[in-house]
C-alpha cells in the first residue's frame, strides 16, 4: 500500500505545473524563470506605443530619443533645452539613473544600427532591426535586474515566514511576481523598463527580510534614481529604518551611518548635475513637471475619477492642488509608518509598503495610469498571505489599463494574459480552486469579472458626443469603483 501511495503521489505530481510544486528547488526556479522569459518573447512580438504614429510616436520612441540624445551630447546637456535637444520632444523626465541606462543600451544599439540614433535626423526611426534591438534591451534589462531580485526575494521570504508565509507555495509565489501581466504588458508590449526600478526596490526588500539595512538603503537609492515612482515606498523605507535603529543603543550613529550610505549614493549618481545649484533645479524641474497638472491621462486615482463630479483643475489653483494633494497622502500613509517607527517587524513592513504605494497612487499629484505598477508590486510580494485580494487587484488593474493597451493594438496579448494568469492562480495544489472558495468569495470573484466584461463592451461599442471626452473617465472610474469594493470585501 506504501508503494502505491507513493506510486500515486509521483504520478499527481509529475503531471502539475512547475508553480505547483511545493518547494522552490533550483529546478523549478529554472522552469519558471525560462517560462516567464518565452512568455516576455512572445508579447514583445507584437506593437508597440505610438508604432507608425507620428509626429510624437509614442514611449518607444522617447526611450530610442533618450538613447540618441544621452549618445551624442554630453551629460550637462540632458535635461537642458538645446539646438540638439529640444525638450518639447520626448524631453527626458527620469531621474540621471535612467539616462544612464539609456546610455548604455545606446552604446549597444548603436554598435548595431547607428542610422536609428543619428542625431536629429532618426525622429521617428521604425524598422523591423531597430525593433528587435530595442525589445532585446528591456529584455536582457528584466533578466539582469527584476528576475535575479524575484527569485532572492522569494527565497529570503519563505526563509523568514517559514510555513507561516501564507497559502500558496514558493514556486506559486515567484510565478505571480515573474508572470505579473500588467509588468508584461506595459515593459515587453507598451514599451517601458520598470522592470529595473522594481526589480531593484525588489532587491532593496529582500536585502531588508535579510537584515542586510545598508545594502538595502543603496539599492532603494539607485531604483528612486531610476523612477521618481520609486518614492511611494519611501515613507515605509524611513519609517521601517527608523523605527529598528531607534531600538538600538546608538541610535543616533545607526541612523546617521543610514544617511551617509544614502546621501552617498545619490551624490554618486547626481554628480555631473552638481557643479550648480542651477544644473541641479534643471533636473529637479523635469522630473516635477507641476505644470502639466493634477492629472494629465484618464487614471483610475481619486482626482481623475472624481473630476467627473469635481472639476479639481478649475475650482483650484496648482499651489492649492499639490498642498491637498500632499495632506491627503501623508494623511493615508501617515498610520503605517507610525506603528512601523514604534514597533518594527518584517511582516508590518511588506503591508507598510502597500499602504504607501497605494495612498500615493490614490491622491498624490500627477499619476500615470503606469503607476499601479507600484502597490501592484507590493501586492504580489503578499500574494501568500491573501492570494483572493492579490488575484481581484491583478484583474482591476489591467482593466483600469484598458484603454492605454486599446490605443497600442495590445488586446489580443492582454486577453491571453489575463486567461494565463487566471490559469497559473488557480493552480497551486488545488488551493485556489474553485470548490475550495466559499460561497460568499464565490460571488465576492464573479461580480467584478462581469462588471468589468460589461465595461470592457461599453467602451468598445458605445460613441460618446465629439466634444464629450469623459468615456475614459467613466471605464477609470468604475476601475477605481471596483478597486475600492476589492478592499472592503474581506469584511463582508
Amino acid at each position: 500500500m506504501a508503494g502505491k501511495k507513493r506510486r500515486t503521489e509521483e504520478v499527481g505530481s509529475s503531471s502539475e505545473f512547475p508553480w505547483s510544486s511545493t518547494t522552490l528547488t533550483p529546478m523549478i526556479s529554472v522552469i519558471i524563470v525560462l517560462f516567464a522569459a518565452l512568455v516576455r518573447v512572445l508579447v514583445s512580438l507584437g506593437p508597440y506605443s505610438g508604432q507608425g504614429t507620428p509626429p510624437m510616436y509614442g514611449d518607444y520612441e522617447a526611450q530610442r530619443h533618450w538613447m540618441e540624445i544621452t549618445l551624442h551630447t554630453p551629460a550637462r546637456e540632458w535635461y537642458r533645452n538645446t539646438s540638439a535637444n529640444n525638450l518639447s520632444y520626448w524631453g527626458l523626465d527620469y531621474p540621471p539613473l535612467t539616462a544612464y541606462q539609456s546610455l548604455a543600451h545606446a552604446l549597444l544599439v548603436n554598435f548595431w544600427m547607428p542610422e536609428s540614433l543619428a542625431l536629429n535626423t532618426s525622429r521617428g526611426f521604425e524598422s523591423h532591426g531597430s525593433k528587435l534591438l530595442m525589445r532585446w534591451t528591456v529584455l536582457v534589462s528584466d533578466l539582469l535586474v527584476f528576475f535575479p531580485a524575484a527569485v532572492c526575494f522569494v527565497v529570503v521570504y519563505c526563509r523568514r515566514f517559514g510555513g507561516n508565509g501564507g497559502e500558496g507555495s514558493s514556486a506559486w509565489l515567484l510565478a505571480m511576481i515573474l508572470l505579473n501581466p500588467c509588468l508584461i504588458l506595459i515593459d515587453h508590449g507598451h514599451f517601458q523598463y520598470n522592470c529595473i526600478s522594481l526589480g531593484l526596490t525588489i532587491g532593496a526588500i529582500a536585502a531588508i527580510l535579510s537584515r542586510h539595512e545598508f545594502i538595502a538603503s543603496v539599492l532603494f537609492s539607485l531604483a528612486i534614481n531610476h523612477k521618481q515612482m520609486s518614492m511611494y515606498y519611501a515613507p515605509a523605507f524611513f519609517s521601517y529604518l527608523l523605527g529598528k535603529c531607534l531600538k538600538r543603543k546608538n541610535w543616533v550613529l545607526e541612523v546617521g551611518k543610514l544617511g551617509i550610505v544614502v546621501i552617498g549614493t545619490f551624490l554618486i549618481i547626481w554628480w555631473p548635475y552638481l557643479y550648480s545649484m542651477e544644473a541641479a533645479k534643471e533636473v529637479l524641474y523635469r522630473l516635477a513637471p507641476f505644470e502639466r497638472g493634477i492629472y494629465e491621462d484618464y487614471v483610475a486615482n481619486f482626482w481623475c475619477s472624481t473630476s467627473v463630479i469635481i472639476k479639481w483643475k478649475k475650482l483650484f489653483s496648482i499651489g492649492a492642488l499639490k498642498f491637498l494633494c500632499l495632506c491627503t497622502t501623508v494623511s493615508v500613509c501617515w498610520p503605517s509608518c507610525y506603528w512601523q517607527i514604534k514597533a518594527p517587524s518584517d511582516l508590518g513592513f511588506l503591508y507598510g509598503l502597500l499602504n504607501s504605494s497605494f495612498a500615493f497612487y490614490l491622491f498624490s499629484y500627477q499619476v500615470h495610469e503606469k503607476s499601479i505598477l507600484m502597490p501592484l508590486l507590493s501586492a504580489s510580494l503578499l500574494a501568500q498571505r491573501d492570494p483572493f485580494l492579490f488575484g481581484q487587484l491583478v484583474h482591476c488593474s489591467l482593466l483600469s489599463m484598458f484603454p492605454l493597451l486599446l490605443r497600442d493594438n495590445l488586446i489580443l496579448q492582454y486577453t491571453v494574459l489575463l486567461a494565463l494568469f487566471g490559469l497559473i492562480f488557480f493552480s497551486q495544489n488545488g488551493k485556489h480552486t474553485w470548490d475550495k472558495i466559499s460561497f460568499r468569495r464565490r460571488l465576492l470573484l464573479v461580480l467584478p469579472v462581469l462588471l468589468s466584461f460589461l465595461l470592457h463592451l461599453i467602451y468598445l461599442t458605445l460613441r460618446p458626443p465629439k466634444k464629450n471626452k469623459e468615456k475614459g473617465y467613466v471605464i477609470q472610474f468604475q476601475a477605481m469603483l471596483m478597486g475600492h469594493y476589492l478592499c472592503f470585501s474581506p469584511l463582508f
